[in-house]
């Protein structure tokens, strides 16, 4: 059994977790005790065995999953997987994707990455933390700083990658989930010169907290000038690094584990090391997302970012649309970020996708992210002053109701922390022992069973209750 979460600590700051049972099988049914990770039924097929050493197994037919071995000292303790194409590209690239608090590296491929992987002919490196938790160390300098724990670990793993396969070093990148988006953004701080580009979901700032300590405070959303953002970055970099890597970055705006509020807490970070403004030069609608794209003067987009609407805490994808597969964190919003993340880092044969969707502000426009609305705790938010209004009329007197037949609004919200909402009726325990909270009726997830993790929940009828607020 398995898990997935941002980071546990032994305080309070505990986040959400979704169990995943995970038990690869052997062809006749037994378990798998070999090297070789399960492959994700009727997406991949696993390659044929192969010696564990310095080259990983082959295929002819299918990509292939396998374990990475002699990569180096490997000071962060770290275990390597790597998908590799049945057929790569010549001179082919790499991204690296880190997964979340107590994940496996098998597990984070549910977010899609080895479909295009096969599509395009390039390579995904799986680091995975094996120690505690299996959290990567976003919060500790000892594991961020260049040459230096599971940072060092990852930059060897990428250049053993490097050698064996041919990688072309320009054609780089990292992304990852929760934890495994905080240490995105850290290697690319101190790796600028291994890493394009970057892609963290529900990440942090780099250099946002030196300890764990600090981890909580940031998770929720710490706010510094673009200035000291940049200042983070640059001092863990390389001395005289001159070239920095772009960044696409992904939030849910219902996120309560890591606050929509670091989205642009990253933005002003990644803008400031970029050298341009904080001013966006297109937005965009998307499906259920917002995208804003802040681009350099040769019109080159810099830094994205995607705001996506009643997403909570997970990766985005898709799979009505061939992109990844619903688990723990791992989240159908009908978009997918891998593949968004593929054109971003421009893995997919066309030209840097510039417009995409449909415009809804004038280029130049600044468009500042409020972050998520604080409400007095437990007190109820009834949809009453808020005009219901049949499709097209006008609601003429102000902050009055003008229905349609007379039919009262009936949504009634409640935001609260999780021990409440469970005291309330709103919510029950749910999980593994019990230790998280799920909305009563809907079942889905709203966090940690405690006082410390608030959340919202909605109903139509006071009994059936989701996540989320009225709309």
């Amino acid at each position: 059994m398995s898990v997935a979460c941002l980071i546990l600590s032994h305080r309070s700051w505990v986040f959400p977790c979704v169990a995943i049972r995970s038990r690869p099988l052997t062809p006749k049914g037994r378990p798998m005790r070999k090297l070789f990770m399960a492959c994700a039924v009727g997406l991949v097929a696993c390659g044929p065995g192969g010696e564990v050493g310095d080259e990983f197994a082959s295929t002819s037919s299918a990509l292939s999953y396998v374990e990475v071995t002699g990569f180096g000292s490997n000071p962060g303790g770290l275990k390597m997987y790597a998908t590799l194409p049945a057929a790569p590209k010549a001179s082919p690239a790499l991204v690296v994707a880190l997964h979340g608090c107590t994940q496996t590296a098998a597990e984070y491929r549910k977010a899609g990455w080895d479909t295009f992987a096969e599509r395009y002919g390039f390579y995904v490196l799986y680091p995975e933390v094996t120690s505690g938790l299996k959290c990567f160390g976003w919060y500790e300098t000892a594991n961020t700083r260049r040459g230096s724990g599971q940072a060092a670990s990852i930059a060897q793993a990428v250049e053993t990658m490097k050698s064996r396969y041919g990688i072309n070093p320009s054609k780089v990148f990292v992304t990852g989930l929760s934890a495994g988006g905080g240490m995105t953004a850290s290697m690319l701080a101190a790796y600028p010169d291994v890493f394009a580009a970057g892609a963290p979901m529900a990440g942090l700032p780099a250099g946002c907290a030196s300890s764990i300590g600090g981890s909580s405070a940031c998770q929720q959303g710490t706010e510094k000038s673009p200035a000291q953002w940049a200042a983070l970055v640059t001092s863990a970099a390389p001395s005289g690094t001159t070239k920095w890597p772009r960044v696409s970055i992904w939030n849910g705006d219902a996120d309560y584990t890591v606050n929509v509020k670091n989205l642009n807490e990253l933005m002003e970070q990644w803008t400031q090391v970029n050298g341009v403004d904080q001013t966006v030069d297109q937005q965009t609608t998307i499906g259920r997302a917002t995208r804003r794209e802040y681009r350099n003067a040769s019109g080159q987009t810099v830094v994205e970012t995607f705001t996506v609407s009643s997403m909570g805490h997970g990766t985005a994808v898709a799979p009505s649309q061939g992109c990844g597969s619903t688990g723990g964190f791992i989240l159908d919003v009908g978009l997918c970020s891998t593949e968004y993340s593929v054109k971003f880092f421009g893995l997919d044969d066309a030209a840097p996708v510039v417009d995409a969707g449909t415009p809804v502000i004038d280029a130049g426009t600044p468009v500042v992210d409020a972050g998520t609305p604080v409400i007095d705790a437990g007190t109820p938010v009834v949809d009453a002053g808020t005009p219901v209004i049949d499709a097209g009329t006008p609601v003429i007197d102000a902050g009055v109701p003008v229905v349609d037949a007379g039919t009262p609004p009936t949504c009634v919200e409640f935001e609260d922390t999780n021990y409440n909402q469970v005291t309330a009726g709103r919510a029950v325990r749910c999980g593994s022992f019990n230790s998280y909270v799920c909305a009563k009726g809907s079942g889905e997830q709203l966090g940690l069973w405690n006082t410390f993790y608030r959340s919202w929940v909605k109903s139509n009828d006071g009994t059936y209750w989701s996540a989320g607020r009225c709309n």
